[in-house]
């Protein structure tokens, strides 16, 4: 079995289409087929239901799926790993943020700690909740970036991951400001289920009285960013960080509805990992907080 025959059907699975996957795999349709022949073979199952357009799982397909997906991606995370710990040289660190806070948050922070630091190299992996808490429990990754809210705990070992307030944000409802029918009117744009954002929507529109006239849209891949453009084009109403929409409510293309859920930042650090870079980043996370700190505490 090679890793590019899980990698193929990882990308089939997602596409649903042969010819997509082909292009996507830089292979012709014929050699991708053969591949992903030669993986049912050596599984001893079928994979694909061929009889039907577009192409879809079979259930061995779907339950196989899960597997192969998490099959890649430690594959590929164990390598990244490894072939960053042969450079000792290099100061490097790894961060698996959200990717809210990969766009918003760590450029700017990651330079704040590099005026304590000196220069640093970083790898930096934005992803959902799930993703990013796993990849720093496997190892492969030296810290989480995360938002934070009582209502969705964080089960990590408080003695193995230790955790520091960064920052601060808030969840807020945005509609487009061209739609003047008002918020009460509005579908609700949702996350996938499970998110670590859709369980604090969830929890902010309790909170926020009336809802929206159902759900209209949901994102399946937990990205804030795909439902910040839905509500610019008036598709309805969504719970995204103030963070990433800050632009859009200054000019006043998105409109704020109600009160707003705050939300924090914090930086997660797996104690196990104890290299130089590691340790002075965790010192400089420190610093910069406590600086952030008193410099809002002067403001107010």
């Amino acid at each position: 079995m090679e890793l590019k025959w899980l990698e193929d059907f990882v990308s089939l699975a997602r596409t649903g289409s042969f010819s997509r996957s082909a292009e996507e795999r830089h292979v012709t349709q014929s050699a991708f087929s053969r591949r992903i022949q030669a993986l049912e073979t050596w599984l001893g199952v079928s994979l694909i239901d061929r009889s039907t357009y577009p192409t879809t799982l079979t259930a061995a397909g779907r339950e196989f799926r899960e597997m192969a997906e998490e099959a890649v991606r430690m594959l590929h995370g164990s390598r990244a790993a490894l072939q960053a710990s042969a450079r000792p040289s290099k100061q490097t660190v790894a961060v698996a943020a959200l990717h809210t806070l990969a766009l918003t948050f760590f450029p700017r922070w990651f330079r704040q700690i590099e005026a304590h630091t000196g220069p640093l190299g970083s790898r930096l992996l934005p992803d959902d909740f799930h993703n990013c808490i796993q990849a720093v429990a496997e190892g492969g990754y030296d810290f989480l970036l995360t938002f934070h809210h009582p209502s969705v705990p964080i089960l990590l070992d408080p003695a193995q991951y230790p955790y520091c307030v960064v920052g601060a944000d808030s969840l807020v409802a945005v509609r487009s400001a061209a739609r003047t029918d008002g918020s009460a009117s509005l579908p609700l744009l949702s996350y996938a289920q499970n998110s670590f954002l859709g369980r604090v929507a969830i929890v902010a529109q309790a909170q926020a009285g009336e809802p929206p006239a159902g759900i209209s849209h949901t994102n399946e891949n937990a990205m804030a960013e795909a439902l910040k453009f839905m509500a610019l084009e008036g598709h309805g109403l969504a719970w995204l960080p103030r963070s990433l929409v800050v632009r859009e409510l200054a000019e006043g293309s998105l409109i704020a509805e109600g009160e707003e859920t705050p939300l924090e930042v914090r930086l997660y650090r797996n104690a196990g990992h104890r290299r130089t870079a590691v340790l002075a980043v965790w010192q400089a996370a420190e610093a910069v907080a406590a600086e952030t700190m008193q410099h809002r505490n002067k403001v107010d």
